[in-house]
């Protein structure tokens, strides 16, 4: 007779003491861990509700942790049924397995018990794993549920419209994803509680013999799997128009012949599997029809994979063009929609080479307004010359446009904010950091080809406190405590003074007067606000810090923004403004992007494929309390309208922008450059064109500044013009970009996208003709580089202790033909202040150089000899920029006569009438003559 032994799984201990200690446990660990993350909240509640956003941050934490409540739920629920399903079929094999015979002692092991805890705890970290993994897709979910009513073109495939794509298809891509997890986790499970209660019985029972009840539960989570995999399959047909092939993206012959009828059978023969695994449930189960469950749908896989190959290699490529032909079409109609390429119109532009083909005398504001300055070079020299202190900085050079004395002007702008990376070793403790250097002070400002004689800005805005030689432009609020560098937390409205600018042997020191930041408040929120940041030891045991106190934190522009819309893409790189009011403004583009725009290629954007992307949103930040709007710029964008249903108050219409910073807003870089990369393929319109790539287009090279200082090729970076467009009256700022052929430096065409009034946000493509070789960038500087007196100049500066530094060479319209313009500056190898030297100016067949840039304009319009001598060719003043824009008008209607006599006389000659051509030339000296004097 046996001794039956029961091992002490509920003994020892009682059990209800156990769970409490257990559960005691368990919630000191979920408080340690949760209290940061609580305290995290509470700070970014404040934040949040400092910047009139409470909503924003409360309607976000609803919405991800409700998914993540939703989908952790389901998960569990879902789970946990099925193991204490599993459990309860493999009782009987369980008990048997948990039974042990040591001698005469019987021992009953908790196996049993111990999959119960084991299958909760389990369920328990999948579901938690499970909400966490689909929280990350809450937005995905939200789009959905906000959505616009249906809008935009539909697919020509399955005639499905655009909301489906970027709302609808995206949620059912993240749902399918979920359900296919938990199905392979289902199958698994249920197959390892199988084999450990029933192998022997599988191995007794035969292959066809009756199946027993574990492999009957187990052809049920099959059955589910097949399900969700004819899901998959069916989802996959949709994303059949999201692929990118080697000569398009969507759905191509192939595709629409075979591949989407046969994932539609495959579809059916898992759903056929899917009953005949439902039936092996319900009905007298037999191992056979569970592996027979899958064949079907891998039977047609194969046999479509097989007709699939036999159309591609035998119907479509023997004749590929004329198969594919509408499908091209397609892809090209779509991705030009996409990209917004439909909003561009295209012109002619002749690109003439004479002259007379710029018209100085009717483009004056374009010569006005040619950028000399490079922002490289104007950067290292302003942190000579205006970063006063050691720990300013100019983290960068903004371009823009201005009302100087009544006219707009192009100017650029630099910020001069604080680094405290750069104070010195012995300021550098948490006092000095956090309480006394606090902002950044004041910009700079300077014409963008404005010099003094002696090569330098000539600035209009400099020093500090801010001194002002523009009578329209005043500063009334310099100090910068948000912008680009700002990347620390500052207390503010404390006991201590704050650090505001130099004065002589003195510091000039200020207190915050603004609403912006965090207050804080009684003793507690300074304890719980210390601890967030980092400053536990410091804040609740300053003198300094009281309730009136504040905290700013994210002053970082970027990062401020991202915070507030981390779903919006912005530009890179904020620009300052200066308000009519005299405060400072930074502005900063966002975008909506999209990787399911149908039939539309994919392009990458900061290491991400996206196939749609629209400018919806102007940012704007006060650089001195950090107000932050959102304004909407594209109503009709999809995307734009969903956020906005998801976050009503964190975005305005553009109308509710103040006119003077709309005055200052900008056709974007970062848009510019992805439009003209997708333009220069898909200008193409025509399918046979496109297949041939017969017109190829690439953004134009230049030599310029790569890696360690080294000289490269680059492709150039879109430049910001303030000029007149061809057959436009008014003068506009403008964003253009240049474009050769694919594998040439000559030109072929440019685009131009507009920022004032009406036209902001539209965009003109220039063709130039194809029977004429334009120059390129390139070419330009082969030219220069081959002028012998340019050339042997150059390499005698580079030997002399100094170092030739070359500017952006400039692509500018200027009339019916191309003006480019190249700066050239010399800077000493123990100075980092390049100071300008040589302007190089250029139209397709003459090449003109002086010190100045009125000199250079004079030898390239006026027939004056270049020249390399600054003495013979002394700054006028202001500069250069002020004496073309004040040149008188006799002046220029000397150089339009003088263009249109040389003109003149290179046509008559050609025409062989020497006579009239040498009148022609007699004219030409005398207005040459007159000019010189």
């Amino acid at each position: 007779m046996h001794e039956t032994i029961l091992l002490p799984s509920r003994s020892g201990m009682r059990p209800r003491h156990r769970r409490l200690w257990f559960f005691f446990f368990l919630i000191i660990v979920v408080l340690l861990f949760s209290a940061r993350t609580a305290v995290s909240y509470y700070v970014e509640t404040l934040w949040f509700r400092s910047l009139g956003y409470g909503d924003v941050f409360w309607k976000t934490i609803t919405l991800s942790w409700g998914v993540f409540a939703a989908f952790a739920l389901l998960t569990f629920l879902l789970l946990y049924g099925w193991f204490r399903l599993l459990l309860r079929v493999a009782a009987p094999d369980l008990r048997t397995a948990s039974t042990m015979v040591i001698g005469r002692r019987v021992i009953n092991l908790p196996v049993e018990a111990a999959m119960r805890i084991g299958g909760m705890l389990l369920a328990l970290l999948v579901a938690l794993g499970a909400g966490a993994a689909m929280k990350g897709e809450w937005l995905r979910f939200a789009l959905y549920w906000f959505r616009p009513s249906a809008s935009g073109p539909a697919d020509p495939i399955f005639s499905h419209p655009l909301s489906f794509y970027l709302f609808t298809l995206p949620a059912w891509q993240a749902l399918s994803g979920w359900l296919l997890m938990l199905a392979l986790l289902l199958c698994a499970s249920g197959l390892f509680l199988v084999l450990i209660s029933t192998g022997s019985r599988l191995t007794s029972g035969g292959f066809d013999g009756p199946v027993p009840l574990p492999w009957r539960t187990f052809s049920l989570a099959v059955a589910f799997l097949l399900l969700v995999i004819a899901m998959r399959v069916y989802l996959g047909r949709i994303e059949l128009l999201l692929e990118d092939h080697t000569v398009f993206a969507g759905v191509s012959y192939t595709d629409a012949h075979v591949i989407l009828g046969g994932m539609l059978a495959v579809c059916g023969a898992l759903i056929l599997g899917t009953a005949i695994s439902a039936v092996n449930w319900v009905a007298r189960p037999r191992l056979s029809w569970l592996v027979l469950a899958p064949v079907p749908a891998v039977v047609c896989y194969v046999l479509v994979q097989v007709a699939a190959w036999y159309v591609s290699t035998f119907i479509v490529k023997p004749n590929q063009l004329v198969r594919e032909q509408p499908y091209i079409a397609h892809n090209i109609e779509f991705t030009r929609q996409a990209y917004g390429l439909d909003r561009i119109t295209q012109q002619e532009f002749p690109a003439e080479v004479s002259i007379g083909a710029a018209d100085p005398a009717n483009n004056q504001a374009t010569l006005q307004n040619i950028r000399l300055w490079d922002w490289q070079a104007l950067r290292d020299t302003l942190r000579q010359l205006q970063e006063i202190r050691t720990y300013y900085d100019f983290p960068d050079v903004d371009i823009d446009r201005y009302k100087l004395n009544g006219q707009t002007r192009e100017v650029m702008l630099a910020a001069r904010e604080l680094s405290v990376e750069k104070l010195p070793g012995s300021s550098r403790n948490w006092i000095n950091e956090k309480l006394i250097y606090t902002h950044g002070y004041g910009i700079t400002m300077n014409p963008v080809n404005g010099f003094t004689p002696e090569g330098l800005p000539d600035l209009l805005l400099s020093n500090m406190p801010i001194q002002s030689t523009a009578k329209d432009i005043e500063v009334t609020r310099p100090e910068i405590y948000f912008g680009e560098l700002t990347d620390t937390d500052v207390y503010v409205k404390t006991r201590q003074p704050e650090f505001n600018y130099p004065q002589g042997e003195s510091n000039s020191l200020t207190s915050y007067e603004g609403p912006g930041g965090i207050p804080m408040g009684g003793l507690m929120r300074r304890v719980l606000i210390a601890f967030d940041r980092g400053d536990l030891s410091k804040v609740p045991f300053s003198d300094d810090i009281g309730s009136e106190s504040r905290l700013l934190m994210r002053r970082s522009v970027q990062e401020r923004v991202t915070a507030l819309a981390p779903f919006l893409t912005f530009e890179s790189d904020p620009y300052i403004v200066v308000g009519s009011d005299g405060r400072l403004s930074w502005i900063l583009d966002a975008f909506t992007t999209a990787d399911t725009y149908p039939y539309a290629s994919h392009y990458m954007l900061r290491d991400r494929p996206i196939s749609y992307m629209r400018n919806s949103v102007k940012c704007v930040v006060d650089a001195y309390t950090g107000a932050t709007t959102f304004y909407v710029f594209d109503p009709q964008d999809p995307i734009i309208a969903a956020y906005r249903a998801i976050f009503p108050s964190l975005f305005k219409d553009a109308s509710a922008m103040p006119p003077d910073l709309r005055g200052h807003i900008r056709y974007p870089e970062l848009l510019l450059k992805l439009q003209a990369q997708v333009y220069g393929l898909y200008h193409m319109t025509d399918p046979v064109v496109f297949y041939n790539r017969e017109d190829l287009w690439t953004i134009a090279s230049e030599i310029g500044m790569g890696e360690n200082n080294e000289q490269a090729t680059l492709p150039l970076q879109p430049n910001f013009v303030l000029m007149k467009l061809p057959g436009q009256s008014d003068v506009e700022f403008v964003d253009i970009l240049p474009f050769t052929p694919a594998n040439r430096n000559n030109l072929i065409g440019w685009i131009a996208g507009r920022s004032d009034g009406p036209n902001y946000g539209t965009a003109i493509a220039y063709n130039f003709p194809k029977t004429r070789l334009v120059d390129g960038p390139m070419q330009i500087e082969a030219r220069i580089d081959q002028n012998a007196q340019l050339s042997g100049q150059l390499t005698l500066w580079n030997q002399q202790g100094s170092h030739v530094r070359r500017g952006t060479l400039l692509v500018i319209p200027c009339g019916k033909a191309l003006i480019y313009a190249e700066p050239i500056y010399l800077q000493a190898e123990r100075s980092p202040m390049p100071e300008l030297r040589l302007v190089v100016l250029a139209l397709q067949d003459k090449l003109a150089y002086a010190p100045t840039f009125e000199g250079a304009l004079q030898s390239l319009f006026a027939g004056a000899p270049s020249s390399l001598n600054a003495e013979s060719a002394s700054f006028s003043a202001p500069a250069a920029a002020s004496a073309a824009k004040t040149a008188p008008a006799d002046r220029n209607s000397l150089i339009s006569a003088a263009a249109r006599d040389l003109a003149d006389y290179q046509r008559l000659t050609a025409q062989g009438k020497l006579a009239e051509a040498g009148q022609k030339l007699e004219d030409l000296k005398q207005k040459l003559d007159a000019l010189m004097r």
